[in-house]
């Protein structure tokens, strides 16, 4: 086997310590809070085809794929059917034939195999690689699953390869980070009971449960469903610049590699911010940066999105349930903690946690775009989402069962009439906002806001639903 790969694949000299030897997987067992992710128990098992784990930076694509490796061990899996590589080390599509087509020689022939190809976008041309693998027979009885952090490249590389993909009915599958349901799951502040009586849409949790609730939405404001960024909060009580850097490093990386240029993606993350929560344009944002051309500027922002980033939040075409694409849209982080990483970034600091983050949840305004921006990116996850632009306008509005339904979010301890004259107009509306309790306003019915982002995590589909790609 090529030396180069030897520390991921230890398991062909010991799968009985491989968690022990591999270094995501000891990494990980170092860590205070472990996440196991539903996909764990969906991603296929001996069965031969193309699948394709895409998501962002930095939350845990790789180490996910060692956990199930893992796991396919335990099961009995013979270690040398699993292979495992990384893209980063491979030059383009004829090494790549080469390098698979020797480790499938080395492989037991008549038995199911595993070739895992991590990060596979860093590979030029490697759908043609793919391809022949395909068309010359060579994966028959192979489970091949790539991952990578751009979704549009796997978008376009899935097109060029039809028919090839197996019998499998799902072969696509993204990582989000942890949902705001994962998060305190995982970070067991709560007994059983209590997140029974939380996610019970016809129970009314206690005062003290509700504020307890409350506390714990404020910090996923801060380290969102990034999994470094809680565990240095459980460790250290704070989050550590590092953890902020390690992520705005990836991002720029990816960036870059894509022939853009550092100071556009500043310009572009400034724009974002300034106009957060606004209606904009890319006419508009041109204005707020060197970039002439609204078209780069929409490429630029396209790119961002496929990196899983930031999403794009389109007014609604309401009788269509459709965007409508000629109206401003939103520009948003796709995690409360990508906002804090992009803050540091920009914003140079030595304390990015005490400097930056604190003060910012501090401030009432600012707080407020962030959990507006939390609740669209949640609710995105497993609905078509927009927001409504009229004579007023709507925060959110998420399509399913074939209407719409209209949410606001008010993280504010006083409403004003005016803001919600246009919600007013929706009989299924639905008002998110800072109460302990579920009440009315103007006859359309509120919610306490963490509380309803809880359960919205109890309608995911083991967190497999993909974003809708959106086009300029």
């Amino acid at each position: 086997m090529d030396l180069r790969f030897l520390p991921h694949n230890t398991h062909l000299d010991s799968p009985e310590q491989f968690s022990q030897l591999d270094p995501h997987l000891r990494q990980l067992g170092k860590q205070h809070l472990i996440h196991k992710s539903p996909l764990l128990d969906i991603l296929p098992r001996n069965k031969p085809g193309i699948f394709t784990l895409s998501g962002g930076r930095q939350i845990g694509k790789t180490t996910l794929m060692k956990q199930w490796m893992a796991e396919q061990l335990l099961q009995g899996t013979p270690p040398e059917n699993i292979r495992f590589v990384t893209g980063e080390l491979i030059e383009d599509h004829h090494a790549l034939v080469r390098l698979f087509s020797d480790m499938l020689s080395a492989m037991p022939e008549a038995e199911h195999k595993y070739l895992i190809l991590d990060e596979v976008t860093y590979i030029r041309e490697w759908d043609k690689a793919v391809k022949y693998l395909a068309d010359a027979g060579l994966l028959e009885r192979v489970g091949l699953f790539l991952t990578g952090s751009d979704m549009t490249l796997i978008k376009e590389a899935r097109m060029r390869f039809p028919g090839r993909r197996g019998k499998e009915s799902r072969v696509d599958f993204h990582l989000y980070p942890l949902n705001f349901l994962e998060t305190v799951q995982l970070k067991e502040n709560f007994s059983s009971s209590d997140i029974d009586t939380l996610v019970n849409e016809q129970a009314e949790p206690s005062l003290d449960l509700m504020d307890r609730l409350f506390r714990e939405f404020e910090c996923y404001l801060i380290h969102g469903g990034f999994l470094t960024a809680m565990n240095d909060l459980e460790e250290h009580g704070a989050i550590l610049p590092a953890t902020y850097y390690t992520y705005t490093d990836w991002v720029r990386g990816d960036f870059l590699k894509r022939g853009r240029r550092e100071n556009s993606l500043q310009e572009i993350l400034r724009a974002i911010i300034k106009s957060y929560g606004s209606q904009v344009t890319w006419n508009s944002l041109t204005r707020e940066m060197s970039i002439e051309h609204p078209k780069t500027v929409a490429d630029h922002v396209s790119l961002l999105e496929s990196m899983d980033v930031v999403f794009v939040l389109h007014a609604l075409i309401e009788d269509k349930l459709a965007a409508a694409p000629k109206k401003a849209r939103k520009v948003f982080f796709c995690d409360p903690f990508i906002f804090h990483c992009a803050m540091s970034w920009l914003w140079p600091c030595s304390n990015p946690y005490q400097d930056q983050s604190l003060p910012l949840l501090a401030d009432s305004r600012k707080a407020g775009l962030l959990v507006e921006s939390c609740a669209a990116s949640l609710y995105g996850r497993n609905y078509p989402v927009y927001y409504i632009k009229a004579k007023g306008e709507v925060d959110i509005a998420y399509v399913h069962d074939g209407r719409f339904w209209p949410v606001e979010v008010k993280w504010t301890s006083q409403l004003r009439p005016g803001e919600l004259k246009q919600i007013v107009k929706y009989p299924n509306g639905l008002i998110l906002n800072k109460s302990r309790q579920r009440g009315s306003i103007q006859n359309i019915p509120t919610s306490p806001l963490p509380l309803e982002l809880l359960r919205l995590g109890t309608h995911s589909q083991n967190g497999s639903i993909t974003r809708f790609l959106k086009t300029y």
